[in-house]
């Protein structure tokens, strides 16, 4: 079953999905809070249907909306970014280097997202120390 693995960054609070097989399929950005990354989590679930736009293709099918824009980076391999309605990028795929295997991602997200357990991996705050001092 696919997680959702929220976890401390060095700018904030960021999560991965992780699929069934254990890979990461995709990454967001860094929040400033819990509830902010909470929220990142929740428009995933509800836009983990929505349609692709295969920014490689010359005359691709333009999709309004949320959607998965698939392109190639600067390496020439193909990822992915799933973009909410109001055009925010919620998540990143990694790198692939075949068309496919990056349409599996995305299989993966549409699949696994909706019903994905959410597990914060934060280190718990320390307790306070008790004074010994009597």
């Amino acid at each position: 079953m696919s997680k959702f693995i929220i976890k401390q960054a060095k700018s904030g609070i960021m999560f991965n999905l992780v699929a069934s097989n254990g890979e990461v399929v995709a990454t967001s950005e860094a929040y400033t809070s819990l509830s902010a990354c909470k929220k990142g989590i929740a428009s995933v679930q509800r836009n983990a249907s929505s349609d692709v736009e295969d920014l490689t293709a010359k005359e691709g099918k333009k999709v309004k909306g949320a959607k998965y824009e698939v392109y190639k980076d600067k390496r020439g391999e193909y990822r992915f970014r799933l973009k909410a309605t109001n055009g925010q990028i919620v998540v990143v795929g990694e790198s692939y280097k075949a068309m496919a295997n990056c349409m599996n991602g995305i299989k993966s997200i549409k699949t696994g997202a909706p019903k994905a357990a959410i597990v914060d991996m934060r280190k718990a705050e320390p307790a306070p120390k008790k004074s010994t001092k009597k």
